[in-house]
């Protein structure tokens, strides 16, 4: 069995494909051979060595994977032989609210993930996916559909149709929460540097588009979309260099989920700006898998497609992370790993 290692801070070229031996599955695991992986900036991170745990020694990356269930282990009972699964991207946090025991372990960053020909996995980690839904399309769901799925509708909002959602970039992220924010019946606003990427956010239902190196106080812009009201949940992905702008943008009781910090970390926040709007800055942490079986079944129920920009094949997976470093793609990026 192949599988990619890469020790964190080796960088993309210290991705290996090497051979793993079998082994045999314990009470409650099941072994799945992986059809589809997809890359998120998160395994960038990961090669650069700068993601929130360290480990010393390689692991397999990548928390995103679907694919086929060949063997369970006793006393499994949630799956058998021939299901299609994804696997979450915290295989402990199942439902509820997060807790330090629940994300103490994540795929592709402190222990092996889905970049393999074949994995084993508790059974508890896995979430069936319908016949009809492409093994290409539920890889891209577990990071991030989950992220953006908990950023709109859980986390304590209660958008309605006809709300506003703002997205930052057009990264997986966001391009996954226009998505379902569209799917909703929610207004969408989607900000990027490039015109061409804008006009295809357009095409997936964005309903306001603002270039933000032709209008850098796009936070007035927003404003001027939804008639001075601001939108009801800001998916914030920049960090320092635009979390204020985001904060300004959010309507009143509206709330800014800080899901990613492209440009760094730190940078001061008014809390005066927060608590004149009653403005919720909410961290987001991917989410559990009962989160990612709604993400599933509001795909499935809807038809909605994830947008994938290039699948490369699994001998590609360096130029698979390069793409992806690129900063070039439009929605994910994945490896057709079967």
């Amino acid at each position: 069995m192949r599988a990619y290692q890469i020790l964190p801070g080796d960088g993309i070229d210290g991705l290996r494909c090497v051979d793993f031996p079998h082994r045999e599955l314990g009470n409650g695991e099941v072994r799945i051979r992986v059809h589809a992986v997809a890359l998120n900036y998160r395994d960038l991170m990961v090669a650069r060595g700068d993601y929130l745990v360290t480990v010393d020694d390689p692991i397999i990356p990548c928390s995103d994977g679907a694919g086929e269930v060949v063997a369970t282990g006793h006393g499994v009972t949630r799956v058998q032989p021939g299901d299609r699964v994804a696997a979450s991207f915290f295989p402990h946090w199942h439902d509820g609210p997060t807790g330090p025991d629940k994300i103490r372990h994540a795929l592709g960053g402190d222990i092996d993930g889905m970049l393999a020909e074949e994995v084993v996995l508790d059974e508890d980690a896995l979430v069936k996916i319908p016949a009809g839904m492409p093994f290409v399309d539920a890889a891209t769901l577990p990071c991030a559909g989950v992220t953006a799925w908990n950023a709109i509708f859980e986390s304590g909002n209660d958008v309605r149709p006809g709300d506003t959602v703002l997205l930052l970039g057009t990264g997986g992220v966001s391009i996954l929460g226009l998505q379902l924010a569209h799917a909703a019946g929610l207004n969408t606003i989607v900000t990027s540097s490039s015109d061409a990427k804008l006009q295809r956010a357009q095409a997936l239902g964005a309903r306001h588009l603002i270039n933000y190196r032709a209008t850098p106080e796009w936070q007035e812009e927003v404003l001027r979309a939804t008639g001075g009201a601001g939108a009801q949940v800001v998916l914030e992905v920049g960090g320092q260099g635009t979390v204020n702008r985001s904060i300004a943008s959010a309507a009143m009781g509206g709330s800014i989920a800080i899901i990613g910090g492209v440009s760094g970390a730190g940078g001061d926040v008014n809390p005066a700006t927060l608590l004149a709007g009653a403005k919720r800055l909410v961290g987001i942490f991917v989410g559990s898998r009962a989160m990612l079986e709604k993400v599933v079944r509001f795909a499935d129920a809807t038809g909605l497609q994830p947008v994938v920009d290039r699948v490369f094949t699994f001998d590609r997976a360096r130029e698979a992370y390069r793409h992806m470093a690129s900063g070039s793609h439009f929605g994910k990026v994945v490896i057709a790993v079967a």
